[in-house]
């Protein structure tokens, strides 16, 4: 992926807690492994202890590579910024208010709670920001086989998707249908509204190689191979040995894979309606 030299954001900070509980709400993938974990008997430390919610310090990642990492984190937030900015100012009629993004090291504290780095990256739509451990990075690569730079762009884009599903007031109408709903009812809603931050990224993803020429040979296919990887079937799968259905609540390496590739073959928000299709 093409990113140097373009601005970074104002809006990437630090923040941290030491170590603490799971967040509310979240993002892409881990948290999926220690419920199920807990679900069936397991100690769910053992699993926090494993995927980075142990002492935070990440051993892999030098601190010359800490310090690109943040360099990127910040250049792909700006430009996420830009691209949505734009999107709201000539489609959808309002201004576009511009998420914060807390990087942090083993656990934090958010307007949604305390959060594990186990949660993977996150989005809390009480205080409008996105939470990001870079480990996870580490992980995405290694333990789910998906490396590459557009990868850990998707990561960030998805979470703004939520963002973006949160001013845009989807957010506030599902959590208040998933209250009026069964637990399978919930759970489908809750792949619907994940589906749609896939499309929303692969929108960003569409508008930032029109504006900047970002992509290079195989950045699409890192992101389609982070978003296969972060399914609910592959994750349960990895977990447990197989999956099931009725309790995915992001969906299908499939269904992720496509919504992302929606998103960025058409650029068209209106074309992100994950809600009303037939088939996910």
């Amino acid at each position: 992926m093409k990113w140097r030299g373009r601005r970074g954001s104002e809006n990437v900070s630090r923040g941290g807690m030491g170590r603490g509980g799971l967040a509310i709400g979240g993002g892409a993938g881990t948290l999926i492994l220690v419920l199920l974990f807990a679900l069936f008997g397991g100690d769910p430390g053992v699993i926090l202890d494993s995927v980075g919610g142990g002492d935070g310090q990440d051993t892999d990642t030098t601190s010359a590579q800490q310090s690109e990492l943040e360099q990127f984190v910040s250049v792909v937030l700006a430009d996420t910024e830009e691209v949505w900015a734009q999107i709201f100012e000539e489609e959808v009629g309002e201004p576009y208010r511009e998420p914060q993004l807390v990087l942090f090291s083993g656990a934090v504290s958010s307007a949604c709670g305390a959060a594990s780095s186990a949660v993977g990256p996150f989005y809390c739509p009480a205080d409008g920001t996105v939470y990001l451990d870079l480990s996870f990075y580490d992980q995405l690569a290694n333990r789910h086989d998906a490396p590459g730079d557009f990868a850990q762009a998707y990561v960030i884009a998805h979470e703004v998707g939520h963002h973006v599903q949160n001013l845009l007031g989807i957010s506030d109408q599902v959590r208040a249908a998933q209250q009026r709903s069964s637990t399978d009812e919930a759970n489908d809603l809750s792949v619907r509204l994940e589906l749609q931050a896939d499309f929303l990224a692969g929108v960003w993803a569409n508008r930032a190689e029109q504006n900047w020429d970002i992509l290079e040979p195989g950045d699409l296919e890192e992101a389609l191979n982070a978003a296969s990887a972060i399914g609910d079937d592959t994750l349960q799968k990895e977990a447990q040995g197989y999956a099931v259905p009725d309790s995915f609540t992001h969906g299908t390496s499939e269904q992720r894979v496509r919504w992302f590739k929606r998103g960025f073959d058409t650029g068209d928000i209106g074309q992100g309606d994950t809600f009303s299709a037939e088939q996910l």
